[in-house]
């Protein structure tokens, strides 16, 4: 029933295996690819992967750094393949333990390891016959996944201190009408004491009245109702200048306040994202480790101003001991860490996976005399997390583009994306960043769709031109609009702009696409065949930074639809991911996490404002400083 077995330590040498069909090649491409996709990108939170009509299931020992990993065909349905593993694996720890703690040695030892791992099977498989014999049971509450939800995690440490207060309060009125009780004063002078304070006070106001000098009431305004001003809102005078019906290009340099700024400042590679500095993180660890010190002394009424006393991670600093982490020592930690994630924008499912991934990969680990389990959780999820923003190839379109010009052919990037997420916005984002490294750039206007889309590109590229103008670049257009108006096939107006853009030797060609939603098959399947007729060199996902979970049913979505409504065998996918309004979520940075955990595919851009210069390339280290905040 299992193709394969195998048993290799995390540096890569294989200390046993055992192979029931004797091909080796296969297995070894799918095993080098769960090593590629799933080990190597911190993405173990599920321990199955596919690959080849093949399902390899894996198990990772982390105090002896071994990983098990079992292939069986993919139609097949194994139902003891958890139970294989466990025992497989406490049964070679067992029986090996020595030889595994030998260092280098262990990798030239003779393991012998063929009886057992036959017996095992063989009880796994008589295990799993004996359960299918049995009568189903529903699920109790305790294998449902809301009970591994504990209660700790959703208790709020910040507000522990007014609980408290409040708590005393109803302490000491209570003290107090039970010390009333007690004492059973006499009704009636108590009634007769309080009709006579009453009558004091109400004495004490009327005198207070009379000598209060009287003060004139203001004078009403009886004035109309008057209009409203807005700000910046201007009156006919201005109506001439804000009127964009009709191309002016004398006037289209007049348009900028900034346009002497913006010039000459986006050569060569863009800059890095800037979220948070190295410096600003040491200072608000070191807050914190003061904080929890005052705290084991006695003075936790004493916080720190940043507030890091009240961190997710502040309750587990005191665990402190040489001793293998197990999943309860870190079920604490791990889920105010998924609420923490959730809470920066972090899908849930991403979210759970990641702690899984965490969970896994600490499980058996031997803490130091001085290692907290919170330092070493907090280490490992930032470690995961800079992994997955790390693009796995090389991403430089402004090397792309001049390797492509010296070949005479363009460049060719399609945008695509759901409605309003500002894919024209960043396309000219872009082209001005590509004319500031002297390439011309033909644009492609095939959102066919959408009222003023036209308009909109050729007001863009009217403003693009007067910024460089051809006076500057020898005579030649640095940027020009490809368009056929609206209604037409976009697959046909992209065919048409690449073919001229040859013709006249533009250097690259954007390609802007009509918004629709993940859901909608025909656009979806318009899309599709945009992508294989033409076949660009590029495809980049816009989308935006405000969504969480809406972020990855997206990019499911539109990958799913590009991959089915193609007929070629290997279609052509989302390559990147353009991640816009940037600047508008503060550290709530998590949407970037999703996207690229659940394609796999890099951020190329980041869009931070609204004008042509404010585009920055994704900083991993500054993005995850930001969520771990």
């Amino acid at each position: 029933m299992l193709d394969l077995f195998t048993i290799f330590t995390k540096g890569g040498i294989v200390l046993w295996w055992s192979n029931s069909i004797g091909t080796n090649e296969l297995f070894a491409s799918s095993v080098n690819a769960l090593i590629r996709s799933v080990i190597l990108q911190e993405r173990s939170g599920s321990n199955t992967f596919d690959h080849n009509n093949l399902t390899l299931q894996y198990k990772l020992d982390n105090e002896f750094e071994l990983i098990f990993v079992v292939a069986y065909q993919k139609i097949l349905q194994l139902s003891y393949i958890d139970k294989f593993l466990s025992d497989v694996h406490l049964e070679f720890r067992d029986k090996y333990k020595n030889e595994l703690t030998g260092g280098v040695a262990r990798s030239f030892f003779n393991y012998n390891f063929v009886n057992e791992y036959n017996n095992i099977l063989s009880e796994s498989e008589q295990w799993a016959k004996e359960q299918a014999a049995m009568p189903k049971k529903m699920r109790s509450f305790s294998d449902s996944m809301k009970s591994k939800k504990t209660v700790a995690s959703m208790i709020e440490r910040k507000g522990d201190d007014k609980d408290v207060k409040k708590s005393v309060k109803i302490v000491d009125i209570r003290e107090e009408v039970a010390t009333v009780d007690d004492d059973q004063f006499d009704k009636e002078d108590q009634i007769l004491a309080n009709r006579r304070k009453l009558a004091e006070k109400l004495s004490k106001k009327k005198g207070d009245t009379k000598k209060s000098p009287k003060v004139a009431a203001p004078p009403s305004d009886k004035a109309g109702k008057k209009p409203r001003v807005w700000e910046l809102g201007g009156n006919n005078k201005d109506i001439p200048s804000l009127d964009r019906s009709k191309d002016r290009p004398e006037d289209a340099r007049s348009d900028f306040r900034h346009d002497d700024e913006m010039i000459g400042t986006m050569k060569g590679v863009i800059q890095d994202l800037e979220v948070g500095s190295e410096e600003e993180l040491d200072d608000e660890s070191s807050e914190e480790e003061v904080v929890n010190v005052k705290q084991r002394q006695g003075t936790a009424n004493s916080k720190s101003k940043s507030g890091t006393s009240g961190s997710m991670f502040s309750i587990f600093k005191s665990l402190v001991g040489s001793k293998n982490l197990s999943h309860d020592d870190m079920q604490p930690a791990l889920d105010k860490l998924r609420d923490h994630l959730i809470g920066k924008n972090v899908a849930s499912d991403i979210a759970y996976k990641l702690c899984d991934s965490v969970a896994a990969k600490l499980d058996g680990r031997v803490l130091g005399t001085f290692d907290t389990i919170a330092s070493t959780v907090k280490t490992t999820i930032t470690e995961a997390l800079v992994q997955i923003l790390s693009p796995k190839r090389r991403v430089d379109i402004l090397r792309d583009c001049i390797e492509a010009k010296k070949s005479k052919r363009p460049f060719v990037i399609t945008f695509c994306g759901v409605n309003g997420v500002g894919k024209s916005t960043n396309l000219a984002k872009i082209c001005f960043w590509l004319i500031e490294n002297n390439l011309n750039v033909l644009i492609a206007a095939c959102d066919t769709f959408r009222a003023g889309a036209v308009e909109q590109l050729r007001t863009h590229t009217r403003h693009l031109n007067a910024l460089h103008p051809p006076q500057k670049h020898g005579g030649r257009t640095m940027v020009e609009l490809y368009e056929k108006g609206y209604g037409k096939d976009a697959a046909g107006i992209a065919m048409e702009a690449i073919r001229y853009g040859k013709d006249a030797q533009f250097d690259v060609i954007l390609v802007d696409t009509a918004g629709r939603m993940q859901d909608n098959e025909p656009l979806m399947r318009a899309l599709a065949k945009l992508i294989k007729v033409n076949t660009p060199d590029l495809v980049l996902f816009v989308g935006e930074a405000l969504v969480g979970n809406e972020a990855v049913d997206q990019l499911v979505k539109f990958n799913q639809a590009l991959a089915d409504y193609s007929s070629d065998t290997n279609p052509h996918i989302i390559d990147g991911i353009v991640l816009t309004k940037f600047d508008t979520i503060d550290d709530k940075v998590g949407a970037a996490i999703s996207m690229t955990y659940i394609t796999g595919q890099p951020i190329v851009f980041v869009g931070t404002g609204q004008t042509y210069t404010d585009l920055k390339a994704l900083n991993a280290k500054a993005v995850v400083h930001a969520l771990m905040k």
